[in-house]
């Protein structure tokens, strides 16, 4: 199992008193309590200054200097506004670009889709970094997991070549495509690949504005994804397998539509957690933590009959009398043939799985991208 927590763009600007820094110390805050004993790195997805500045990385840098988590950061469009990434990797401490890092047997791929353009969002891959992604994809054929991927927009942003960008993340098996840039939470599904993408900390339209995180988690070959406003409560519950029918790509994988027997797993961020409970239709079972896994509980039950899908519900208390729950509607083999794929090209957003209020989507595409203000 691989899990991530994705801090969305910090837009960091002395414009609005930098108040996305006072938002990502409390995020920071929250994340080394609940989360960062549980997940293997954190991730920043671009646009991390707003002007590409050195003293709006210092704030950035110091702020993240608690941080309990190694951290992956990519550039974005506004990272590019000095004309180079220099100050962005000297500031951050940023890794070159393309990257890739192996965790927990899955091959992490790291891109810069801004420095091949011309500044703004003019997003493209350049020729030499298009054939790394290609070779690389490549060789995750004899890995033992599959491939996720790190990028600041969709394949569909792209100035050019990203349809057969996400052809080839199709044909390669990967399994999530995690970005920024929208400023909305957001999750698509084009049949193949799961692209996720968080709202921003600084320039939130939609909520009220308020900032969180997104924690992402792959499980086998089940991808789950929820976002926690930095104001929510914890504990949190993730349930990890099996798919929710929204994030189904494959119709005849067990893991994602079960058979039979339902095994159910979820993972539960917080502290002094005492006991996680799973329904399965009408049935109820205690799960149990899976050894060797961080914060995982598993259970097994049996799948409803006769029916086209069935909503799982995991529940988990802590010792001071917490509680959290997640649910999702699970596809069963004919409930998963009958589901609609849009038809329209891979990676872009005519995709959106749509409002999913409890995971944290909207559904209002509100920010400068779709139908909110232009920053």
């Amino acid at each position: 199992m691989l899990s991530w927590v994705h801090f969305g763009d910090l837009h960091v600007t002395h414009d609005d008193s930098y108040e996305s820094i006072s938002q990502l110390r409390q995020l920071v805050d929250a994340v080394n309590t609940n989360v960062a004993h549980a997940v293997e790195f954190a991730y920043l997805p671009g646009d991390n200054a707003n002007n590409g500045k050195p003293e709006q990385y210092a704030r950035i840098r110091a702020a993240l200097n608690s941080l309990r988590l190694p951290t992956n950061a990519i550039p974005g469009d506004h990272d590019f506004e000095p004309g180079s990434l220099d100050i962005f990797h000297r500031e951050l401490e940023a890794d070159s670009l393309p990257k890739h890092i192996t965790v927990n047997g899955h091959r992490c791929l790291f891109l810069d889709i801004v420095s091949a353009g011309n500044g703004g969002p003019d997003f493209r891959l350049g020729s030499a970094q298009t054939e790394w992604i290609a070779a690389q994809l490549a060789d995750c054929a004899n890995d033992k997991e599959r491939p996720v991927v790190f990028m600041h927009a969709y394949p569909g942003d792209l100035a050019e070549g990203g349809e057969a960008l996400a052809h080839l993340f199709a044909s390669a098996g990967v399994l999530v495509v995690d970005t920024g840039h929208t400023h909305y939470n957001e999750l698509l599904n084009d049949g193949s690949v799961i692209y996720a993408a968080t709202r921003s900390t600084g320039q939130i339209e939609e909520d009220d504005g308020r900032a969180g995180v997104a924690i992402v988690t792959v499980d086998g070959s089940v991808v789950s994804w929820r976002f926690q406003p930095v104001s929510a409560a914890w504990p949190m519950v993730m349930i990890t397998t099996p798919a929710d029918g929204r994030l189904v790509t494959d119709a005849a994988d067990k893991r994602q539509v079960p058979v039979g027997n339902c095994v159910v797993c979820a993972k539960v961020f917080g502290q002094q957690i005492g006991e996680v409970i799973v329904a399965v239709g009408e049935q109820r079972a205690t799960m149990r933590p899976v050894s060797g896994e961080r914060a995982v509980w598993h259970a097994e039950l049996p799948a409803p009959p006769n029916v086209d899908r069935y909503q799982i519900k995991v529940t988990a208390f802590d010792t001071l009398g917490n509680e959290a729950l997640d649910s999702i509607d699970v596809l069963t083999p004919q409930g998963a043939r009958d589901r609609a794929i849009a038809d329209a090209p891979p990676g872009t957003d005519a995709h959106a799985v749509g409002e999913w209020t409890d995971h944290g989507l909207l559904g209002s595409q509100l920010g400068p991208n779709k139908n909110g203000r232009a920053w």
